[in-house]
C-alpha cells in the first residue's frame, strides 16, 4: 500500500473538481465519499442535491474564520493511498477506516477534537484521495511535519493487519519518483518512460566509467541532452541541470532537472566523488590486485567483457569478505557496469539488460557510505565497455557477453544478500529484480554460443567423452549425475577438452571453478562451469571464432599466473544461486 503526500495547494474547489470528475482518461468511476472529519460531510457523488462547492465551503470554513493576514497561502493538503495490484478489492468501510488512520498518523486530525477538516474520496477500486484544510478547528496549524514518513509507517501496519502485499520500507535514499502529471505527460507524448526517468537513465550511462567532468559532460552532450551549468562568480562549477530537447512546458521551454533531483548520487559533488579517490583507497585497491594477471589494453568488445568478468569476480570476493564501505563501493560500481553493458550490447539482449540496470539503480545506494577507490576495477571495466563500442550478438562478442552476464547475475544476487543482511529491504528487492532480468538476458545471450559448444562436445571421440565423464565423477562426485543430465554437459566436456589441449590440468581447473562458489543451487551447473573454466584458462569464449582475447602465455613478463581463489561461504548463501 503506497501513500503519497502531494504538493500543498491553494484551490480546494479545483481539487474537488478533479476528484469528482471523470479523470484524465475517463478512469474515475463512481466517485464518492468513504469518510470525513465528522462522518456527516455532504457527498456530491451520491447526493444530487449537494454540489462540490457545498463540500468545499464546509472544508474551508475554519480558514474563512481567520483574519486574512493569518491565512496560509497553501492551505490544501492532499494525500492519496493506493493498494498493490495483487491486493484484494477493499470495501468502502475498509477504505474509510484507512483514511481515518492516515489523518491521525500524519497529524492532520490527531483525534483531540480540534483537528483539521478532511474528506476521503474513492473514485477507483484500488485507491482513495484525502483532502484536508490545513487549519485546525482551534485556528492553529496542524503538526504534519514528516507526514510522508508517518504515512508510510502506518501503511506498513495496515498491510500486516489486513493481509495485504507488504511493501519494503524505505530509507530515504531512493530517487524521486515521477509525479502523476509527469507520467500522464509521458503517456500523451507516447514516451516509454517519464522524462525524469529517461534523464536519470541517460545521466547514469554518461557517468559510467567516466574519469573527469569534461568526459562526463561530453557524454551528456553526445546523448543529445540539453545542459545548463550553474557557475559561481569565481568561475567554479557548482552544479548542472539537464533536459530532453523535446520535453517542453506550457511556454514551450525545455523542462530542466537538476542532477540531485534525478537521484541522490547524481548531484555534481557525488558524481565528482567517483573520480576523486582518497590516497589510502587507491593504495588499498592497488594492493588488492597484486596477485592478478596484468592484461594488455582493451582491443575490442569481447576482451572488454572478459576484463569486466574478471573485475566482477573480484567484486564478489570483496562483497563477501570486505568491510561495509568497500562492499558498498563495489555495489555502486556494479550499477555502472550494468549501465555500460546495456548501452553496448546487441539488440536481442539490450531490453533485459536495460531493465536490469534500471532495477539495480535502487540497489546501488544506501546509508552505508561507499569508500571510493575499492571500486576502481569495476569502474575501469565500465569504461572499457563504453570505449570498446557496441558488441555483436554473435561469435566471440556474443559468447563473452554471456560470460559477463553470468557473472553479473551472481554479483546482483550477492548484492541482494548483502543488503538483506543489513536490513535494506528496498535495495535487496531491487537487486533480486535485477538478477531476474539478468537471468533472462543470459538465456538470450548464451543460446548461440552454448549451441556451438554443445555441438563440439557431441563431436568428441567416444574415448575423449569418457575421459571427461570420468574426470567429472572424480572431481565432483556428488554433482556429476546432475551435470551429465543437463543439456550443457556436452559444452562442458568440450571446454574440459579445450583446456587439456591448451596445456592446463583439467582436474585442477574444474576443482577450482567448482570451489569458488557453491553450485548446488545453480539452474545450470554446466553453464556456470563452462564460463568459469573458459575465463580462468584464457580460452576463447567461442572456439573457432575471431576473438581479441590474449593467448594463455601472453601475460606480461614477470607477472604472476592467476592464483586459485578460495571457496566462499556456505551452501545456503542466496548470493550464489542462479
Amino acid at each position: 500500500m503506497i501513500p503519497r503526500i502531494h504538493q500543498q495547494g491553494s484551490n480546494t474547489l479545483g481539487l474537488l473538481h478533479y476528484l469528482y470528475g471523470k479523470g484524465i482518461h475517463e478512469e474515475h468511476i463512481d466517485p464518492h465519499l468513504v469518510a470525513s472529519f465528522d462522518g456527516m460531510a455532504p457527498d456530491p457523488g451520491r447526493d444530487p442535491s449537494v454540489t462540490k462547492k457545498d463540500l468545499q465551503h464546509l472544508l474551508d470554513q475554519p480558514l474563512a474564520l481567520l483574519d486574512p493576514d493569518r491565512r496560509p497561502d497553501k492551505h490544501v493538503w492532499h494525500c492519496s493511498v493506493r493498494a498493490a495490484p495483487d491486493d484484494p478489492i477493499l470495501s468502502d468501510e475498509q477504505w474509510g477506516d484507512i483514511a481515518r488512520r492516515m489523518v491521525v498518523a500524519t497529524g492532520i486530525d490527531p483525534g483531540d477534537g480540534a483537528g483539521c477538516r478532511w474528506a476521503a474520496v474513492r473514485h477507483a477500486d484500488d485507491h482513495i484521495h484525502i483532502i484536508a484544510t490545513l487549519i485546525r478547528e482551534d485556528g492553529r496549524r496542524p503538526d504534519h511535519h514528516r507526514s510522508g514518513k508517518r504515512a508510510q509507517a502506518e501503511c506498513r501496519l495496515i498491510e500486516k493487519e489486513l493481509g495485504l502485499h507488504q511493501v519494503a520500507p524505505g530509507d530515504g535514499t531512493a530517487a524521486k519518483r515521477a509525479t502523476s502529471a509527469e507520467r500522464h505527460k509521458a503517456e500523451r507524448q507516447g514516451r516509454e518512460r517519464p522524462a525524469r526517468e529517461e534523464l536519470r537513465e541517460t545521466v547514469r550511462r554518461a557517468v559510467a566509467g567516466a574519469t573527469s567532468e569534461g568526459e562526463f559532460f561530453d557524454r551528456l552532450a553526445a546523448a543529445g541532452l540539453l545542459i545548463r551549468k550553474r557557475i559561481a562568480p569565481s568561475g567554479d562549477l557548482l552544479g548542472y541541470k539537464v533536459a530532453l530537447p523535446d520535453d517542453r512546458n506550457g511556454d514551450k521551454e525545455p523542462v530542466f532537472y537538476a542532477g540531485s533531483t534525478l537521484a541522490p548520487d547524481l548531484s555534481l559533488p557525488r558524481v565528482r566523488e567517483r573520480w576523486t579517490l582518497p590516497a589510502e583507497a587507491v593504495a588499498s585497491a592497488d594492493s588488492s590486485g597484486r596477485d592478478q594477471p596484468v592484461l594488455p589494453d582493451v582491443t575490442g568488445p569481447a576482451f572488454a567483457r572478459r576484463r569486466a568478468t574478471a573485475a566482477t569476480w573480484q567484486a564478489l570476493l570483496i562483497i563477501d569478505q570486505g568491510d561495509d564501505g568497500a562492499a558498498a563501493a563495489q555495489i555502486a560500481a556494479a550499477g555502472e557496469v550494468l549501465d555500460a553493458l546495456a548501452k553496448t550490447s546487441a539488440a536481442h539482449t539490450r531490453k533485459e539488460l536495460r531493465e536490469a540496470a534500471f532495477a539495480f539503480e535502487r540497489a546501488s545506494r544506501s546509508h552505508i557510505m561507499a569508500v571510493r577507490g575499492h571500486d576502481r576495477a569495476l569502474r575501469q571495466a565500465a569504461r572499457d565497455l563504453v570505449h570498446s563500442g557496441l558488441a555483436l550478438g554473435r561469435g566471440e562478442d556474443g559468447a563473452t557477453t554471456a560470460m559477463l552476464i553470468d557473472m553479473a547475475f551472481f554479483l546482483a544476487a550477492a548484492a541482494a544478500n548483502w543488503h538483506a543482511k543489513k536490513h535494506h529491504s528496498q535495495q535487496a528487492a531491487a537487486a533480486r529484480q535485477a538478477a531476474e532480468h539478468l537471468r533472462a538476458a543470459y538465456q538470450a545471450a548464451a543460446a548461440e554460443s552454448m549451441a556451438v559448444l554443445r555441438q563440439r562436445g557431441q563431436r568428441l571421440a567416444p574415448r575423449a567423452r569418457q575421459r571427461q565423464a570420468d574426470l567429472l565423477h572424480e572431481v565432483l562426485p556428488d554433482l556429476a549425475a546432475r551435470v551429465q543430465a543437463e543439456p550443457g554437459w556436452a559444452a562442458l566436456a568440450a571446454t574440459l577438452d579445450d583446456a587439456r589441449k591448451a596445456g592446463h590440468d583439467p582436474a585442477v581447473l574444474l576443482a577450482d571453478a567448482a570451489g569458488r562458489r557453491e553450485l548446488d543451487t545453480a539452474t545450470s551447473i554446466s553453464d556456470v562451469l563452462v564460463w568459469r573454466l573458459r575465463r580462468s584458462a584464457y580460452l576463447p569464449a567461442l572456439p573457432g571464432s575471431p576473438h581479441d582475447t590474449p593467448a594463455r602465455g601472453s601475460r606480461r613478463q614477470g607477472s604472476p599466473a592467476p592464483r586459485a581463489l578460495p571457496t566462499q561461504g556456505g551452501l545456503n548463501d542466496p548470493s550464489r544461486r542462479r
